[in-house]
């Protein structure tokens, strides 16, 4: 009797396929800096590549259609001085990116309708709070305008970047850097890998830990934690062999993980994409020349093997495309930007089906561009699950998503809400500050003067 060892899945079959040379991005030097993060931010509308850049740091920002070799002049986001180390297009609206950067602060950008024209050098918005470089950038996915940075200070800030303000600062929680963070899916949580080789699942409003695991891997090369639509972790990390190693934990009983597995001993840190539709995990290894993916399932061993996607080159960092940019008429389930040393390479990974009609097993509803709550109400510790929306038709942009006003408003609220309380607060203070400073002058110039009569009066009295 035949013991089936081949599992029934969907995705078995998913190939990938590097586009043709006439639909990558050519001639783009990208980042040399050595820092593991993706270099690499996708959205519908444009794909935007942290590049080499002197005197500051850069990127560059690109429309999806802008393919074909990239004249150096073309202009680029060039506001920070120092090197950019990670950037994020936020989720809720196409033309808004966040940067982190060498220089301590972070950026958030607007980016023309038709992308940028000239250089872009006058972010919306600056964010300074952190006192070392920061490597970590990541929109909140429910609520408008809140945003995560992670330094290397050890420091964790979460902002309202509507009023540039930063409402929680995680301190003490991280003895050492941060290597990755993330929100689960309604953004009530965040999980971290740090250096101290710890996974830390926290709540952040609380600021208390909500789970940790010590030693998830053994190995000291850096780690990566993601949160999965169910609440379990996934990791990437070391072994005390410097085995490449991944796994699954319940936040809940992190004592053990739910399913470890080795895979190779390259060096390369594995950075996980996770699709919360499929609930498949691609990971690509920076320096490899691959691209794995595994579905995760409730049944053992819960992480399973599917398939690897191998190009000849290796990559220097990766873009990830949400799910509503992808060609739903193609079976296309996945779009990676791969960077080359001087390129950008489109690798879509698509289902073979027969069938020209939509395919609804592959597309269940996703995680749209609306906001499900505002900023405010989140700080004040409401949640929103993501907004769904169908692909049966496509995915189309809305017309009312423009962003200008809301720039406009940013501007406004920081000038009308910040400055003028602030300000006339000030004044108030100054005054009775001064005046204390008056009375006290006074008071001592009396005094100066009832002793130069003592003195008189002693002088009189000696003689």
């Amino acid at each position: 009797m035949f013991r089936r060892v081949v599992r029934a899945s969907k995705f078995r079959h998913v190939f990938g396929q590097a586009l043709k040379n006439d639909q990558c991005y050519d001639d783009i030097r990208v980042s040399r800096v050595t820092w593991d993060s993706s270099f690499c931010a996708v959205n519908p509308k444009f794909v935007a590549i942290i590049i080499e850049a002197s005197g500051g740091g850069a990127f560059l920002v690109l429309p999806l259609n802008k393919s074909g070799r990239i004249d150096k002049a073309y202009p680029t986001v060039c506001g920070h001085t120092g090197p950019v180390l990670d950037i994020d297009w936020c989720p809720h609206n196409d033309q808004v990116i966040a940067s982190g950067s060498e220089d301590c602060t972070v950026m958030v950008w607007q980016i023309p309708e038709n992308g940028l024209v000239t250089g872009l050098s006058e972010p919306v918005v600056v964010l300074e709070g952190h006192s070392k470089r920061v490597g970590i950038i990541t929109w909140h996915p429910t609520a408008r305008n809140v945003l995560l940075s992670a330094g290397c200070d050890n420091l964790i800030i979460i902002w309202n970047v509507g009023t540039g303000e930063a409402m929680i600062q995680l301190e003490d929680m991280h003895p050492d850097v941060i290597f990755s963070a993330c929100w689960n899916r309604n953004g009530s949580l965040i999980c971290t890998a740090c250096k101290d080789k710890t996974i830390r699942v926290i709540d952040p409003r609380k600021e208390e830990i909500v789970g940790e695991k010590e030693k998830a891997h053994e190995g000291a090369r850096p780690m990566r934690a993601i949160f999965l639509s169910d609440g379990n972790v996934f990791t990437t990390g070391f072994s005390r062999m410097s085995e490449r190693q991944l796994a699954l934990w319940n936040p809940q009983a992190m004592d053990e993980a739910i399913s470890v597995h080795e895979m190779d001993t390259s060096n390369g840190v594995l950075l996980p994409f996770y699709d919360p539709d499929t609930n498949v995990v691609y990971l690509c290894g920076k320096g490899d020349s691959s691209i794995r993916y595994f579905e995760i399932t409730d049944e053992a061993p819960f992480v399973h093997y599917l398939n690897t996607f191998t190009t000849k080159e290796p990559q220097r960092g990766m873009g990830y495309m949400p799910k509503r940019g992808l060609d739903v008429n193609k079976c296309e389930i996945a779009r990676f930007y791969k960077l080359h040393e001087r390129k950008c390479e489109p690798i879509i990974m698509t289902v073979p089906r027969k069938s020209d009609l939509f395919q609804d097993d592959l597309y269940p509803d996703t995680a749209g561009p609306d906001c499900a709550i505002e900023a405010e109400d989140w700080f004040e510790g409401k949640n929103g699950e993501p907004i769904l929306i169908s692909l049966k038709n496509g995915y189309v942009p809305g017309k009312n998503r423009d962003l200008k006003v809301v720039k406009k408003n940013i501007l406004d609220n920081k000038a009308s809400l910040i400055a003028t309380p602030t300000t006339t607060k000030n004044e108030a203070k100054l005054d009775e500050v001064l005046k204390e400073i008056k009375s006290l002058k006074d008071l001592v110039s009396s005094q100066e003067k009832r002793i130069i009569q003592l003195e008189e009066q002693m002088s009189k009295i000696a003689i």
